[in-house]
């Protein structure tokens, strides 16, 4: 078959629109803006889809990557305020907002953020001293954040995170630091044991002072109620004395016997009760302890006897028995008195 001239002018005519159309269809794919220029100027922003442009008028001008990108900050030597010498490197995280500004206000995008960031960890790093700066990481974080997030808005660009990954001092630093460390430690237990034995010393002396405060308070109240007690013995003693005197100076001669009975039972039986008393030698003889003993037996018949008898003439007292023989020379009664013995002569 053949084609005559008006026919190869059609076939020509139908590849040429079909490359037009292909030429000004672009597809856009999602994350990404492409920028158009016409005649060399930016005329606007494809968003992504489907978009049709003016072929051989308009083209695309930069591919723009509009996701959060990461950039990696090398090592880097950092001089702190106090002249401590540290190797430093970080991360920072950016995000394009605007395509037509990060393509036409800057040239090569990643390295000038880079740069910049290297940049501003000197500056803030540098106006720290070592201790701060190994201990206020995330004060160093923001304040770059703040820093270069401020320097790249002209070039449409967001930094939305700086983060410093590893600070690593010289070795003599980090030993001299490890033994500080040592000592504060041991400095801080030091302190820390001396507290708590003061602090049990402390309250051993208050337990000892309680101790002795409620021991003193024992032996007062004992010492009180011992006086009581020897207030009320010597009251009652006044009392018995008192009415001894009364009968006596009513003419009542037996209370003085029974009153002089009873001191001198007391007194014999506080001799042979003492402990260091084995062999007791008394200058009596047993008659007089027998005629004491009658003296009592009489006083008592006196005030528990008959009912018929007169009180006002109470019956003689038993005489005393002879004392057995013995082989020492005895001694004459009559030289030895007898309170209880009224015939006796005073």
């Amino acid at each position: 078959m053949l084609f005559g001239g008006f026919d190869i002018v059609v076939i020509v005519l139908v590849i040429f629109v079909i490359l037009v159309l292909f030429a000004g269809i672009k597809t856009v794919p999602q994350g990404y803006r492409y920028t158009i220029e016409r005649f060399g100027r930016y005329t606007r922003t494809l968003e992504p889809g489907l978009n049709l442009i003016t072929p051989f008028i308009e083209r695309v001008g930069a591919r723009l990557n509009v996701m959060e990108q990461v950039l990696n900050v090398p090592t880097q030597e950092v001089i702190t305020k106090d002249n401590a010498s540290v190797s430093a490197d970080a991360v920072a995280f950016y995000q394009v907002l605007n395509a037509a500004q990060s393509a036409y206000q800057v040239a090569n995008l990643e390295n000038a953020i880079l740069n910049l960031t290297m940049t501003n960890i000197r500056s803030v790093m540098g106006s720290m001293d070592l201790d701060e700066l190994l201990s206020n990481r995330d004060a160093i974080n923001d304040r770059l954040l703040r820093v270069v997030d401020e320097a790249v808005q002209p070039w449409g660009i967001k930094v939305t995170r700086v983060e410093i990954k590893d600070i690593q001092p010289p070795r003599d630093l980090v030993d001299a630091m490890a033994r500080q460390m040592k000592a504060e430690r041991e400095k801080r237990a030091q302190v820390l044991e001396a507290e708590g034995s003061r602090n049990a010393q402390i309250l051993r002396a208050e337990g000892a002072k309680q101790s002795a405060i409620l021991q003193a308070e024992g032996q007062r109240e004992a010492a009180f109620r011992n006086a009581e007690a020897r207030e009320r013995l010597a009251e009652a003693e006044a009392k018995a004395t008192k009415m001894v005197s009364e009968a006596i100076a009513a003419g009542d001669i037996q209370a003085i016997n029974y009153f002089v009975a009873q001191k001198y039972t007391e007194a014999l039986t506080s001799i042979g009760s003492a402990s260091n008393s084995k062999i007791v030698l008394m200058p009596m003889e047993a008659s007089s302890i027998l005629g004491s003993l009658g003296g009592i037996g009489a006083i008592a018949r006196e005030v528990f006897g008959d009912a018929g008898n007169n009180p006002a003439s109470p019956p003689p007292l038993p005489r005393p028995r002879p004392a057995p023989a013995r082989s020492t020379p005895p001694i004459n009664p009559s030289s030895t008195p007898n309170p209880f013995n009224p015939d006796q002569e005073r």
